[in-house]
């Protein structure tokens, strides 16, 4: 990544204020604001709104709207969603700020996104007044909320109120360093109106913010490393599952020693980003969103499993072993377990585990190398088994791993970096060689999240010289298409491709399996379902943010040229959009059985 970008910085020109605040007087918003700097937080992301328009004017009249920066947003969702692509890309907290009630609500369902991928989002909210003697009338008392924090503490870290300007120093402090220690996650802070808007008497006394941040290292017991190693180096069929692991490129080399030093096979996994080259010849099986048929025998042969903080232990073990208790003997890596609460499943099914290290993957694995000693590894690899460019697909229609195949062959020997994929992807079709190759799902399943975090993960890769590419599907980027406006204006160049099947398809397979289910006619599956009559120009809809449009493409013949243009175009600083009609795909494994397929062809 870029200095530039590291320090908020863009262009210099860009919404910078005039004037200047040095008129002796200071605010609780301005402690706030100075707080923000003082961490270095680079951006904050906001929809503006008038319960923090004191926090608004120290952001731009105090600190000069530089570290941090502001990101206008066209709705909540999406500054949200921006802060947790920024997270993907750097495991840093980025800023937002949310309007009240009102904002948070619009809010959630990227803030519910953020909590299930374990991303740092400091979200920072406001009320009131709390005083009812100093509310406005009408608007003040809608947009003021006894507990604001409730419609968010279940999932969140943490949450505060603070009633001044110091306590609300102290928790940002505390917020941004519960919010970036593992497990990550994202926080809520709700600042008071009156609070933010009241004169400070005297400047509070200087910090040194690093002494209020102090790094949180997780480590398993010796004895249980020890253990471990023992049972991997013993092991004739392991497996590691590699799961949340960090984004560093020391530590992927480290997880590739490590397979490579047991001949153990690995598996990955779509909804989170990539952990392990997907070439590697010990990775067993193309990685998915729900576990293919490989990465089930894979697991399911396996005599001891590695689990390094996977997605979902206890339903892959499920998956592999039926319902009967594992052969295999179960290790997990994770710290997860100390942020489930009673509201939120996404802990998902308790899994079996025989040796528990409760750790983080990232500091598991060197313990794990080191105990295991330098043995000669029992498999190797160069990195260089595949070609990075595919061949040119055949003429006619597209599907999803036509499109693949296109977009691979027009980005050539370029670093990409995928930053969304749809549901429908096939793993196989594009190989992960670096932990920046893909950034994972939303996390929570939210549609309309992926052109929001694309954005902010095209903000945090900007500089890095790797091209971002977010492959949506046409009801998600309906749903948050206006976050490219926030891209546009602050000239952060993404690559957009819209995998356009005309229809809410998921949920159209979802219908035919009830229909089967039912003995129902499977033909009324499309209604209610399809974005048709009349389509949606995705193109125009692009450039009415002012990125520029391509489409709808409909042959493959035309699509690697219009690839070609969009590239050149995103090289050129721009947005692109390009609309991609797609032949629909069934819903990933694990959603439609195979009897149930069978029940439709006859």
């Amino acid at each position: 990544m870029s200095t530039a970008d590291r320090t908020g910085s863009m262009d210099p020109e860009l919404e910078r204020p005039v004037g200047g605040s040095a008129n002796g007087r200071l605010f609780g918003s301005d402690v706030v604001a100075g707080t923000l700097r003082a961490l270095d937080i680079p951006f904050i992301a906001l929809n503006p709104g008038a319960s923090y328009r004191g926090l608004h004017d120290s952001l731009v009249n105090y600190l000069g709207n530089e570290r941090p920066q502001i990101l206008l947003c066209l709705h909540e969702e999406h500054a949200v969603a921006i802060a947790h692509g920024w997270a993907k890309v750097t495991g840093k907290a980025m800023a937002v700020a949310l309007h009240s009630n009102v904002g948070l609500m619009h809010g959630t369902m990227a803030v519910f996104n953020a909590w299930c991928d374990r991303m740092p989002v400091i979200v920072i909210g406001a009320t009131g007044p709390l005083d009812a003697a100093k509310r406005r009338p009408w608007i003040d008392w809608i947009h003021t909320a006894r507990d604001q924090g409730a419609l968010v503490r279940h999932y969140v870290k943490w949450d505060d109120q603070p009633a001044s300007p110091l306590a609300a120093r102290e928790a940002i402090l505390r917020a941004v360093w519960i919010a970036e220690a593992a497990p990550q996650g994202p926080v809520y802070l709700n600042l008071d109106a009156e609070l933010q808007e009241a004169s400070v008497a005297e400047p509070p006394p200087p910090i040194e913010p690093a002494r209020y941040r102090p790094k949180v290292d997780s480590a398993a017991p010796a004895a249980l490393i020890a253990e471990a190693a023992r049972l991997l180096a013993a092991a004739k069929k392991p497996v590691i599952l590699a799961g949340r692991v960090s984004r560093s490129p020391e530590a992927w080399k480290r997880r590739v020693a490590l397979a490579e030093r047991l001949g153990a096979n690995v598996l990955t996994d779509l909804k989170i980003g990539a952990a392990f080259p997907t070439d590697h010849p010990l990775h067993a099986a193309a990685p998915a969103v729900f576990p293919t048929a490989e990465a089930i025998e894979t697991a399911r042969c396996a005599d001891v499993i590695l689990s390094l903080d996977w997605v979902d232990l206890g339903g892959m073990l499920k998956t592999a072993f039926a319902h009967a208790s594992p052969e295999a003997t179960i290790i997990h890596a994770s710290l997860d377990h100390t942020v489930h609460n009673g509201w939120s499943m996404d802990y998902q099914a308790l899994p079996a585990v025989d040796l528990m290290l409760a750790a983080a993957p990232d500091a598991v694995v060197p313990a794990l190398l080191d105990a295991l000693g330098t043995s000669s590894p029992v498999t190797s690899y160069n990195g260089d088994s595949c070609d990075a460019a595919s061949p040119a697909p055949a003429g006619g229609l597209i599907d999803i791993d036509a499109l693949a195949r296109a977009v691979r062959r027009a980005v050539g020997d370029r670093p990409v970096s995928l930053t969304h994929l749809p549901l429908s992807w096939n793993g196989a079709s594009w190989p992960f060689r670096h932990p920046l190759d893909f950034l994972g799902s939303d996390g929570g399943g939210g549609v309309g999240g992926g052109p929001g975090i694309s954005v902010g993960a095209a903000l945090a890769l900007r500089g890095s010289g790797r091209l971002p590419v977010a492959i949506c599907g046409d009801g998600d980027f309906l749903m948050g298409a206006t976050a490219l406006w926030t891209a546009v204006h602050y000239q952060i160049p993404l690559l957009v491709v819209v995998a356009n099947n005309r229809s809410f398809y998921n949920d159209e397979m979802h219908q035919e399996r009830m229909a089967l289910m039912r003995g129902r006619p499977v033909a009324n599956k499309w209604i209610g379902q399809r974005i048709s009559d009349p389509p949606v120009d995705l193109a125009m809809l692009a450039r009415a943010q002012g990125a520029v449009g391509f489409g709808p493409v409909a042959h493959v013949d035309d699509l690697i040229r219009t690839m070609g243009a969009a590239i050149a175009a995103v090289e050129a600083g721009a947005v692109a959009v390009v609309d991609v009609e797609v032949e629909p795909r069934d819903t990933p494994v694990g959603e439609v059985s195979a009897k149930d397929r069978r029940a439709q062809k006859s």
